[in-house]
């Protein structure tokens, strides 16, 4: 099973194994990390899964919608890699995906 590389917020790195057409919000949440609150259940409506997607990455990601976009606009943590987790859709070829829990907006 493929896995991807999680940083919490205080820095511990753990991997996941994920199922292939999940969600890289499912994968972290069915995964135990406990981190994103996902308010919104998936359906970008806020902003409460947003991770650092590595660089290295980002070019194997579907582009951002306006819809992310918007909701990422808000927050103050916002970088060039920020992305919705509820937005990432994992594949094979995201496998060794490595990303950063952001911080929360307060």
């Amino acid at each position: 099973m493929p896995e991807i590389r999680v940083i919490t917020r205080d820095g511990d790195q753990q991997s996941i194994a994920f199922t292939p057409g999940t969600t890289l919000m499912q994968a972290i949440t069915e995964g135990g990390i406990h981190e994103l609150q996902a308010l919104c259940g998936g359906v970008c409506s806020c902003a409460t899964c947003h991770v650092f997607v590595d660089p290295a990455f980002a070019a194997r990601l579907d582009a951002v919608s306006d819809d992310e976009d918007g909701l990422l606009s808000g927050s103050a943590h916002r970088r060039e890699q920020s992305r919705l987790s509820c937005q990432v859709r994992l594949t094979e070829q995201l496998a060794g995906l490595l990303v950063t829990i952001a911080p929360e907006d307060e």
